[in-house]
């Protein structure tokens, strides 16, 4: 009689039991200990909201907990495009006003100095995030001073990525009212609604944007990336092409001339307007290379607010391939170093296009001289393209740090999902409608959380995450640690204090509105 399958499976003699079903136990019951270890070890957090375990954490049976789909598998090239895509963003469109306000050499003196400062910081969230094992902005945070850090690290996430939203739909406000306009060869004092800006925005919002933003997972979005980069190095090489177009000094084209439509189909910048254009001041054709003025003070914010990406540099450094410390910091140096080579490229060769004519918003200047160049109009349905496929990508962690602050112990729930889209998109589009410039957007988010990102947070985590015994507090490293953090509040005093007497002066006016 053959003993029952019970029986067998206590056989000493490991004929009752099979040789691959004890190691896949074993292999399992290891496993298990592992995982809870990591969960105790890596997300050392009780307030960790059961939504972000679904959504961000996906674990299925038998494998480590992960912090993305895509479970280490990006390669280094990859991590290099995908971080740099994150750093770039519409702040290129205005770094040709900054360098008209700081001179070249100054302005390349900033830039280099805040590319420096931007890796130094990142080398301090690795370093803080290797000695924990955590790879969120948020949990590092609440790992260094509790809640109240956790806190702090979401809203200032928030109010970046809002700022950055912002001034993406303030492009989609400014610019695809000249497309509509170039397409239909319409006048722009027709008063038709579809060249209406305020119009235009709700209408992509509503259309595009929150249809995307709706979706539940974030990786749905991650084919747009690509394209949205290469999108803007095309805008690049339509810069830089048009510096050797447009002669200075450049002839303005004017609206009120209905000679002037049919001569600008058959005349060239590079021959000179005379019907119906305006002649530009030659005096203002030298480049200069150091320039001070009450505009200057919106530097040092727009190159803050070009350079941020650390949000986006720990979840990198989870879908990173044989993840190490050292090799994330080599993505992110070669990162900023191509954002760092593309916005001073950008810069010098809109500089030099239009010199102190430019405008705070680069792609104005040009329809400025012809609204109906067929080149600047494909540069703008690229940025527009760009930047509206961005929104969607860039609401998502707000969206996320909104839940941990506001409902941290709820699970998935598309009722609250979709009314936080609903309700971020509505106070975006009231902000840009009413927003005076782009420069107030850029200068009031770059001279308060970007500092934060960029200086404050990384250095006092630092400092906080760091054991003692490894490093003291009087060590060089927490020293400079703690300088780089008291030169963030610096930048931000210094940043927050010329723009507000700029603006109780009336010179902001001066800026030149859209």
């Amino acid at each position: 009689m053959e003993p029952s399958r019970s029986e067998m499976s206590i056989l000493p003699n490991g004929k009752g039991q099979d040789l691959g079903e004890e190691m896949c136990m074993s292999m399992k019951t290891m496993m298990e200990e592992e995982q809870n270890g990591a969960h105790h070890g890596r997300f050392d957090d009780p307030d960790s909201t059961i939504a972000e375990n679904i959504e961000f954490l996906p674990n299925s049976e038998g494998k480590k907990p992960r912090f993305t789909d895509f479970e280490g598998k990006t390669s280094f090239g990859m991590s290099v495009f995908n971080l740099g895509n994150a750093i770039m963003g519409s702040g290129i469109l205005g770094l040709a006003y900054a360098m008209a306000n700081t001179g070249i050499l100054l302005f390349l003196f900033l830039l280099t100095a805040v590319a420096g400062l931007s890796c130094y910081s990142i080398h301090l969230l690795l370093k803080s995030s290797g000695i924990v094992g955590i790879r969120s902005y948020e949990q590092l945070g609440f790992r260094a001073f509790g809640i109240t850090g956790k806190m702090a690290a979401g809203i200032a996430i928030t109010l970046q990525n809002i700022g950055a939203m912002s001034s993406y739909l303030y492009i989609v406000k400014s610019e695809f009212p000249l497309v509509l306009q170039a397409f239909l060869k319409a006048d722009t004092s027709s008063g038709e609604w579809y060249l209406n800006g305020n119009y235009l925005v709700v209408l992509v919002s509503l259309s595009v944007i929150l249809p995307l933003a709706l979706m539940k997972q974030l990786g749905y979005l991650g084919y747009t990336s690509g394209f949205s980069l290469s999108c803007m190095v095309f805008f690049l090489s339509a810069v830089i092409y048009k510096k050797f177009q447009i002669l200075c000094p450049f002839e303005e084209f004017s609206s009120n001339s209905t000679l002037a439509l049919a001569h600008v189909a058959n005349v060239t910048v590079n021959h000179g307007y005379h019907n119906g254009h305006v002649m530009v001041d030659d005096s203002n054709c030298s480049p200069q290379m150091f320039t001070i003025n009450t505009h200057t003070a919106y530097t040092i914010p727009i190159l803050a607010f070009a350079f941020v990406c650390h949000p986006e540099v720990l979840p990198i450094y989870t879908e990173l391939r044989n993840p190490t410390q050292r090799k994330m910091q080599h993505i992110s140096n070669i990162s900023i170093l191509i954002m760092y080579t593309m916005y001073f490229l950008a810069a010098l060769f809109g500089y030099l296009t239009f010199y102190t004519n430019v405008e705070a918003e680069l792609l104005h200047t040009y329809s400025r001289i012809d609204p109906y160049d067929t080149l600047i109009l494909c540069v703008r349905l690229a940025v527009l393209t760009a930047v509206t496929l961005t929104v969607p990508i860039v609401l998502f962690p707000v969206r996320r740090a909104i839940q941990e602050m506001m409902f941290p112990n709820k699970t998935f729930n598309w009722i609250r999902h979709v009314a936080i889209a609903v309700i971020l998109l509505t106070f975006i589009n009231i902000l840009v409608i009413f927003a005076p410039n782009i420069l107030g957007i850029f200068g009031i988010i770059g001279a308060t959380s970007a500092p934060c990102l960029i200086f404050i947070f990384p250095a006092v985590f630092y400092i906080r995450i760091v054991p003692k015994d490894k490093e003291p507090m009087r060590s060089t490293p927490k020293i400079f640690a703690a300088c780089f953090a008291g030169l963030g509040m610096l930048f931000m005093i210094m940043s927050l204090s010329f723009i507000i007497i700029d603006w109780t002066t009336g010179s902001s006016s001066a800026l030149g509105g859209h």
